[in-house]
């Protein structure tokens, strides 16, 4: 599986309940904050979901 590298860059103030609950089951904290994560189709969903949120890269 690929890696890929998750970055908050919007805060989650004002934000449905289900997004900040999205981005913190992907492990992001708070602004700024990056994991490196598996690309599976379950996280490859919640990013879909929180891609205004987040920025996201491929690790090689």
């Amino acid at each position: 599986m690929a890696k890929i590298k998750i970055t908050q860059v919007k805060s989650v103030i004002d934000r449905p309940e289900r997004q900040k609950k999205t981005i913190s089951a992907l492990g992001l904290k708070k602004l700024n904050a990056t994991v490196e994560v598996e690309a599976t189709p379950q996280i490859l969903g919640m990013i879909t979901k929180v891609n205004h949120l987040v920025k996201v890269e491929e690790v090689k």
